[in-house]
């Protein structure tokens, strides 16, 4: 059975209504992301970090899965499919995706401030004054900008294996995430779905682009290597 590694990124979920990472005007639901997205923010005002993140995970909960989401897990009954994404929700999870590493966090997750590795689901608010069992204060569970991607090298390791490239709804400019389809062995085909693609077709070599968004492109890929296979 062929690998499929699958990239996602804020389009995958646009059209579920959660909106993607930064309007036209560089702001994020209002705010300089430096404000709230950042270890130095959380340290200046925490409870403006805490609420921002608290308004996401409510907003995460009132939405559902859509069609590409749940393509990709059709796709899992004839290729085995790795989803390595950049987004924080659970949407993949949700549709039934069974193999999913989030590279910048789980927004219904927290984690503790003073052990990185002590991290609780979260599915409620995080409020100032919250602490884990040792006594140190919850924070979400996100890879804020300035923090180490931790697993940067479990994702490069799952991108060498990749017989099938699949990227869904991102710019490819976030480094380090961008960085994984310098990855991919040679002969890989790869897949690039996006509505404004960034990326041109003859720069690199087997790149398909689908110029379409993830529902729109996603489920009509995911029958055309179905049916290569049957």
């Amino acid at each position: 059975m062929k690998n499929v590694v699958v990239l996602t990124g804020a389009g995958m979920s646009a059209e579920s209504g959660l909106k993607t990472f930064r309007d036209a005007d560089g702001l994020w639901e209002g705010h300089d992301v430096m404000e709230v997205a950042t270890p130095q923010a959380f340290e200046r005002n925490p409870e403006l970090v805490l609420e921002f993140y608290n308004q996401r995970r409510r907003q995460l909960l009132t939405v559902e899965p859509n069609a590409a989401h749940r393509a990709l897990v059709k796709l899992e009954g004839h290729y085995h499919v790795q989803i390595v994404t950049q987004n924080v929700d659970d949407l993949h999870e949700r549709a039934g995706s069974a193999h999913v590493l989030h590279l910048h966090g789980e927004l219904l997750k927290a984690r503790s401030v003073g052990n990185e590795s002590n991290i609780v689901l979260r599915r409620d608010d995080i409020l100032l004054g919250d602490v884990c069992e040792e006594g140190y204060q919850l924070r979400p569970h996100i890879v804020w900008f300035g923090e180490a991607v931790p697993l940067l090298d479990m994702a490069i390791n799952i991108t060498q294996n990749a017989d099938i490239l699949i990227i869904i709804g991102t710019s490819m400019q976030v480094y380090p995430a961008a960085s994984l389809i310098n990855f991919i062995n040679v002969g890989t085909h790869i897949y690039f779905i996006d509505p404004r693609p960034s990326i041109q077709e003859g720069r690199i070599e087997n790149l398909k682009i689908i110029p379409k968004t993830a529902v729109e492109g996603v489920p009509t890929l995911v029958d055309s290597l179905i049916h290569k296979v049957t």
